[in-house]
């Protein structure tokens, strides 16, 4: 009688049944292209130089030293440990939900590029001691949004993804 050898040594982690380095590939691209845009942004623009694309929409130089929408941004410096050190942890904790969840298509989409957004802020944090924002829309010239970049994208992004999966999950 003839027993099946199973194979106790696998790359895969059992829980998982997916290859989650996929998922850290698409953080990896991510962050590639948001770093990639914003050096060619930082060699090609001097400081709040603006160049108007549409008439709703700009390219320029900022800087932003807080969070979103500049939240914080004013305060002394702290914030840029505080925002640097959530972004780490927070790509600690998604690296390990990637790996036990790879399976779930639309759950490690939205975790992909929230991890990929967070780590692209940490490096400008970590370099420049600010985040680099360049794309700017508004209404008439009168009304700006927040300037933003490619990884506040990816990270707005990732979210709706994980807001539309967890409503998913709700409805079964």
């Amino acid at each position: 009688m003839a027993t099946k050898k199973t194979n106790t040594f696998s790359s895969k982690p059992k829980s998982s049944g997916g290859n989650w380095a996929v998922w850290l590939g698409i953080s990896a691209i991510v962050i590639l292209l948001d770093q990639i845009t914003k050096i060619t942004i930082e060699r090609s623009f001097q400081f709040a130089e603006i160049y108007p694309v549409t008439s709703f929409f700009n390219l320029t130089l900022a800087y932003n030293k807080g969070a979103a929408f500049s939240f914080l941004a004013t305060e002394g410096g702290w914030q840029r440990y505080m925002f640097t050190a959530i972004g780490v942890i927070a790509s600690i904790v998604i690296t390990y939900l990637l790996r036990k969840n790879a399976t779930e298509k639309l759950f490690c989409w939205s975790l992909s590029l929230i991890m990929g957004g967070a780590i692209g802020n940490v490096i400008d944090r970590v370099l420049y001691g600010h985040v680099i924002d360049f794309l700017d829309f508004h209404y008439k010239e009168t009304y700006h949004f927040a300037a933003f970049n490619l990884a506040d994208s990816a990270i707005c992004l990732g979210a709706a993804l994980f807001i539309l999966d967890e409503l998913r999950r709700v409805k079964k």
